[in-house]
């Protein structure tokens, strides 16, 4: 069976759930300190989100404080907002919103976004440059694992999501059901603090809220620390 494949399997398989929590859920968001999310988003069919980014760029004074003037952090533990997909952004913000994703400063702040205040402020952070990259190690572990993955431990390779380069996904072109490419993040250039959370939330059960969630839960369980650490300085140096 092919890497491809393999993913999309996972894909359906782990997207499966598209309401409800399992009693393993509960126990693990328990466990994490956190309320598992009362219903799971299906994000299979999500179709893609446009705004005015104008208007976004006039919403956005607050969002500033933490990811930036022009959507790259101030500081490692936050994301980097620029360049990526409004569809992602989107989709973040209505799950902070609706409660099936938490963060302290994050959930409040959602709360006062109508539909089209998310539409925009995605649409805006989708229109500015990336963080600048540098040059990653391309014979390291962690190139290894984002490129090929490790059969041997069950591990998927991160490239069949979030693309070759961490820019995000490009639809292929088979005969085979297309993923809803445009909800997958670009990874390329996140600092190593922010993608050891991340990661460490999708393995605890902390983030659940998504059929997307649910893939990266079994993804993330397949990672040990070092390999956690491994590909968050990949996509660090990427």
């Amino acid at each position: 069976m092919t890497n491809r494949t393999s993913l999309l399997l996972m894909f359906l398989l782990g997207a499966g759930v598209a309401t409800g929590v399992t009693a393993q859920q509960r126990a693990a968001g328990t466990a994490a300190g956190t309320s598992p999310p009362a219903t799971v988003a299906d994000l299979r069919r999500m179709q893609p989100v446009s705004g005015d980014a104008q208007a976004g760029a006039g919403k956005a004074a607050v969002c500033a404080a933490c990811h930036g003037a022009q959507g790259v952090a101030i500081a490692p533990n936050f994301p980097n907002l620029a360049g990526q997909s409004a569809t992602y952004l989107y989709v973040q913000l209505k799950a902070f919103r609706d409660g099936q994703r938490s963060d302290p400063v994050m959930t409040g702040q959602a709360a006062t976004l109508g539909d089209a205040d998310m539409r925009d402020l995605a649409s805006y952070y989708a229109t500015l440059a990336p963080k600048p990259t540098g040059h990653a190690d391309t014979a390291s572990r962690g190139a290894q694992l984002y490129l090929a993955g490790d059969p041997a431990k069950g591990i998927p390779p991160c490239q069949g999501c979030h693309g070759p380069g961490g820019l995000g996904p490009q639809p292929h072109w088979s005969s085979a059901p297309q993923p809803p490419w445009a909800t997958y993040p670009r990874l390329r250039g996140q600092s190593s603090l922010y993608v050891t959370k991340e990661l460490g939330d999708f393995k605890n059960g902390a983030r659940a809220g998504s059929s997307n969630a649910k893939v990266m839960q079994g993804v993330a369980a397949t990672l040990g620390d070092e390999e956690v650490q491994t590909l968050s300085a990949y996509l660090d140096a990427l």
